[in-house]
């Protein structure tokens, strides 16, 4: 991948808006995709445009003034403005004045499919965003959905529980090992869709999330190296304030996973905490809990952060770096991290039965009233069996009246229907 387009150089001080170029980007992402093996990857180098044989190579410092620069956005800029082959023997150093593109720069009729794109990439019948998906989610078969996948309407529901949030056990009754929890799978390994259970659907279905212009989001940062989740009946409270002040994202505990093989969308299943890492998202915290999945093939041989390396060398440096630095290829700043040491699995532990407590008092199951939470928990859905569905009182059945004229207008005078309806 091209480094170019990516915001946020650190280097970029008097133009803070200036592209951050990196040769071994493109090197780095590729080495996070599936199926690379042993590849090796070059890092990315600059070439440019020779007008003395028509030929794109690295530019010759001895003479400078017979290479032309053809950046991607001048390249986009002029398939948008339907750029024609320029004279061979005479090659313009303003192609975009010019309106041309040099004999070598492209094989034409890969130029002409370039400008077929960029003239017509609004109509999205016939073109569609690299990373949109067109196939079935690669769902768990106890999971059923609605819409279409890449879109607002797609709904992903269990058809054994009623929320994912709220019904799925915090632990698996299936193992007596201790710091096993159970990992709902939002997000399998390798997909760049932005999916998560939304607290606010009444039966908090999986959807993908939604950017602020309302179209679907997706990881830019490279493929997601890893499944990626929350531990159902937990709850990162905003008023539960971190020793630096940071609330909790309002969410529960996020999970991510580093087993083999990616794990079905929608999938429940029992994992072992290896520890955690506490991001800080935008002045919140997001605490991430990392677990190897007791299904996957070296989980008998991974116990905790020293094995989960000694298995896969160099990951956590590596999900540090994507941790803190996903959201700069959108354009946004860096997260931090509390620390790049990992808590440890007692801590981790600690987190989630606060957490898990949290959730109680978010569903009332320790009678805590609605009212006294963070005004944001009166948007989510929370009338599942094992949540608010549960613990809310019955329902005031209106009083029986006769239909005679007397005792009608008796009632409608003690209970009117706005009276009613307040109730």
């Amino acid at each position: 991948r091209d480094p170019a387009g990516m915001k946020g150089s650190l280097d970029a001080v008097a133009h803070p808006d200036d592209d951050l170029y990196d040769g071994n980007h493109g090197r780095y992402v590729l080495q996070n995709s599936p199926g690379i093996g042993d590849m090796e990857m070059l890092s990315f180098v600059k070439v440019m445009y020779d007008i003395t044989d028509n030929v794109m190579k690295i530019p010759d410092d001895s003479r400078p003034d017979d290479f032309i620069s053809i950046s991607g956005t001048k390249m986009r800029a002029l398939a948008r403005q339907g750029a024609v082959p320029c004279s061979p023997t005479d090659i313009p150093t303003d192609l975009l004045a010019a309106n041309c593109i040099p004999s070598g720069f492209m094989v034409p009729k890969g130029w002409d499919g370039v400008v077929d794109y960029y003239k017509h990439a609004d109509e999205t019948d016939r073109f569609i965003p690299w990373s949109q998906p067109r196939y079935t989610p690669p769902a768990d078969p106890a999971t059923q959905f609605v819409g279409q996948l890449g879109w607002n309407s797609f709904e992903l529901t269990s058809t054994q529980f009623t929320s994912w949030w709220h019904d799925i056990p915090m632990t698996p009754s299936s193992t007596s090992e201790p710091n096993i929890i159970n990992f709902l799978v939002e997000i399998p390994k390798y997909m760049s869709a932005k999916m998560e259970v939304s607290k606010e659907h009444p039966i908090n279905a999986i959807k993908q999330d939604m950017n602020k212009d309302g179209s679907p989001r997706y990881y830019t940062y490279g493929t997601p190296f890893f499944n990626y989740g929350l531990i159902p009946q937990t709850w990162e409270d905003p008023a539960i304030k971190s020793a630096e002040g940071h609330g909790g994202d309002n969410d529960p505990l996020d999970v991510m996973e580093f087993g083999s093989e990616p794990l079905p969308m929608g999938s429940i299943n029992p994992c072992r905490v290896l520890g955690s890492l506490e991001l800080i998202d935008e002045g919140e915290t997001d605490h991430k809990v990392l677990c190897i999945s007791l299904s996957d093939k070296d989980a008998a041989n991974i116990h905790s952060m020293d094995d989960l390396e000694r298995y896969k060398p160099g990951l956590l440096n590596i999900l540090i770096d994507w941790l803190t630095r996903y959201k700069t290829s959108d354009g946004k700043s860096e997260n931090a991290l509390a620390s790049n040491t990992p808590k440890t699995i007692d801590h981790t532990m600690q987190i989630i039965g606060e957490t898990h407590e949290r959730w109680k008092a978010l569903c009332g199951l320790d009678g805590t009233p609605i009212s006294s939470l963070d005004p944001s928990a009166l948007t989510f859905g929370l009338d599942s069996p094992s949540c608010r569905g549960a613990a809310a009182p019955a329902a005031v059945v209106p009083p029986t009246t006769t239909t005679t004229a007397a005792t009608t207008a008796s009632t409608t005078s003690t209970v009117g229907d706005s009276d009613w309806n307040r109730e």
